[in-house]
């Protein structure tokens, strides 16, 4: 009976666990001023790809971040990337101005 318990609860963690996993949230590089962009390591997770998990603490800087910085230049000098693109079309989701961001 012990060991069935302690079996349910390790299975009961390993599901909780995988089912919470909301994937890669929005690098809005601290907030900080920038002049230039750094482009995103990783596409959106479930947090910004599905509307009903849309939340102000995730959605918020990622609006603020391209509201403010989206006509900047990608510090590499290269274009978007795949990846930022997948964040742009959120950002515009989101209803951020399509016109704040050079692509």
């Amino acid at each position: 009976m012990k060991y069935a318990f302690v079996l349910a609860a390790l299975v009961l963690a390993g599901c909780s666990s995988g089912g919470n996993d909301m994937g890669a949230t929005f690098n809005d590089e601290g907030q900080a001023e920038i002049t230039c962009m750094q482009h995103q390591a990783a596409r959106p997770g479930e947090r910004y790809l599905k509307e009903e998990n849309w939340d102000t603490d995730v959605t918020l800087p990622l609006l603020r971040y391209y509201t403010s910085n989206g006509k900047k230049p990608y510090c590499d000098g290269q274009g978007a990337s795949e990846i930022d693109k997948v964040w742009f079309d959120i950002y515009r989701k989101l209803g951020g101005d399509a016109g704040n961001i050079s692509i």
